[in-house]
């Protein structure tokens, strides 16, 4: 009895000891925080009292907290009021405009209209790709950049604004009074049916409802024979977690857990699991994923292959898997902090970077496929964390010529197109519509007039070797290997335009249908030539090889 005792007054001890050292740890923790927070409050006061120069408090206080965040990672922000319409705009994909696409033209020194949203404001008022902005309300746009003429668009929904612009070959400016209002980037910009039986549906973003748009449109597709779906998640950033779990619930039964969040608080702690009745538990389904889909994106990837439910194709995804929530903050401000990681039904997560480990440059550092740990899917297949979502198929890396990029961001493409508008008031559907042979010769011809300059990789490259081989002493050993090289590698335009006729004749062809048939027309057109669909859809139709996909592979020892 006197020993039991003896063993409580020991444990209670032990126990008060514990209590008082975490009570004493919390008072140091809480005596930092003020120590700083009034050293910083006493430095910005000294400064704003004694500095030379009138100090803005705003903008110094906003960038004293923008360095400290930075510290931490991308995704955890702070939005002051001014910056309210950004956060909104991110969240629901909504903002208050004209709804079109601008871009600076050099040639022109302003900002001219790129690509208007179909039956938005823009649209409605008879603005076309080309026209080049020249006043707003009487304010001159000359030299103005995008950012500046964006927030001059923008402002609140049913206010409206005077428009001065000028259209190629149309000779004098035309005013328009155009209406404001809310703009909302398609979250499905396109579904279909692709050859034959197999529904296609592209998802650009997890904005508010769009799952709802999901839904209708695979409910459309199954209603025209859909036998199997393509989903198209390539670039998709992500968005709102809860969107993902309802197109996850059209394809899972219900009451299936598909994603869990763990974070410091409890309230970041949570578990989502499929509350809807499912529409398709059987239909073959392929996710198309590439190194740009993040976030929900990869949610709704990850889950439907720990779930066997799906087929990955592509590249791996970013590997995204922080939580952000929105915090409000004194005077309008409002905090995206991230509060906890999420895991998919494997138990993996996917988050790619360590942000709490960086470089000596004070670089973050990308988590290494050797510490990745193996989880397994539903049915034993091997999966990893630590790097995104692996696809299951990797179709052949197809890789553009450098020349492309420059086309595609060059103002003779873009003048191309707005002067075959005025020549063609219509041209074919997208399924059916062909730059010809002699329209590329006088694409080409433009071109070479234009004096248009882009850099060549291999040119890159032998500049790079013949610095290291100076460096270590080969230069004129190898002297003439590297003159030989270098008048093959001779940047030539006539050839590189015949050359890559039929990868430039595709982004002539991008350029034109967009200003006919928007989005939705470009996705058809970029269609005819999709290596990942392509690869998408001969494993849906050849369903021995998918379900060999699907099949737990044999037990083999993993490393």
């Amino acid at each position: 009895m006197k020993l039991t005792n003896k063993k409580f007054l020991v444990l209670c001890g032990v126990v008060l000891t514990a209590c008082v050292f975490l009570g004493f740890k919390r008072d140091t923790r809480n005596f930092e925080i003020t120590k700083n927070l009034d050293i910083f409050n006493s430095v910005f006061r000294e400064l704003d009292i004694c500095y030379v120069d009138t100090i803005d408090p705003e903008s110094s206080i906003e960038a004293g907290i923008n360095y400290m965040l930075s510290k931490l990672d991308p995704y955890t922000v702070y939005y002051p009021e001014s910056k309210d319409e950004e956060l909104k705009m991110m969240t629901t994909g909504k903002f208050a405009g004209i709804g079109s696409i601008i871009r600076f033209h050099k040639g022109k020194n302003h900002v001219v209209i790129d690509a208007p949203y179909e039956g938005m404001a823009a649209h409605k008022a008879g603005l076309k790709p080309g026209d080049v902005l020249l006043e707003i309300d009487g304010e001159d746009l000359t030299g103005k950049t995008t950012e500046k003429v964006s927030e001059l668009l923008r402002g609140e929904p049913g206010t409206s604004f005077l428009l001065k612009y000028e259209r190629p070959g149309v000779a004098e400016p035309q005013t328009v009074k155009i209406v404001r209002e809310n703009i909302q980037t398609p979250a499905v910009p396109y579904y279909g049916m692709y050859k034959g039986k197999t529904g296609y549906i592209v998802l650009s973003s997890f904005f508010e409802g769009c799952s709802r748009d999901v839904r209708r449109a695979f409910i459309d597709l199954k209603e025209k024979g859909a036998t199997s779906l393509i989903l198209d998640l390539r670039s998709n950033p992500g968005g709102l977690m809860n969107e993902a779990v309802d197109i996850l619930s059209m394809f899972i039964p219900k009451g299936t857990e598909v994603v869990s969040t763990k974070g410091k608080l409890k309230q970041a702690s949570s578990v989502s699991k499929t509350t809807k009745e499912p529409l398709d538990l059987e239909i073959p389904i392929a996710v198309l994923v590439n190194g740009n889909s993040a976030s929900a994106s990869e949610i709704v990837a990850g889950a439907l292959q720990d779930l066997d439910r799906a087929v990955i194709v592509g590249e791996r995804t970013y590997g995204k898997g922080l939580v952000q929530v929105i915090r409000e903050l004194p005077y309008g401000g409002s905090l995206k902090v991230t509060t906890s990681k999420y895991y998919i039904p494997s138990g993996r997560c996917v988050q790619a970077i360590n942000y709490q480990k960086r470089s000596s440059d004070g670089q973050a550092e990308r988590i290494p496929d050797s510490l990745t740990h193996v989880f397994h899917t539903a049915g034993g297949r091997i999966v990893r964390d630590g790097g995104g979502v692996t696809p299951d198929i990797k179709p052949e890396e197809v890789k553009l010529p450098t020349m492309l990029f420059y086309l595609a961001n060059d103002d003779v493409l873009f003048d191309y197109a707005t002067d075959y508008c005025l020549k063609h008031p219509t041209i074919a559907t997208p399924e059916k519509f062909e730059v010809s042979d002699e329209e590329y010769a006088e694409f080409k011809e433009r071109v070479k007039k234009a004096d248009f300059k882009y850099d060549r990789e291999s040119e890159k490259a032998l500049k790079a070797l013949r610095e290291i081989a100076k460096v270590e002493g080969y230069t004129e050993e190898a002297k003439a290997e590297f003159d030989a090289l270098e008048k093959k590698l001779t940047h030539n335009l006539d050839r590189d335009l015949d050359h890559f006729s039929k990868e430039i004749k595709m982004l002539i062809a991008d350029e034109i249908i967009q200003r006919y048939y928007f989005q939705r027309g470009t996705i058809i057109q970029q269609l005819k030539d999709d290596k990942d669909v392509e690869k998408a859809y001969s494993t849906l139709t050849d369903l021995a090889a998918y379900k060999k996909i699907l099949a737990p592979a044999d037990t083999v020892a993993v490393k």
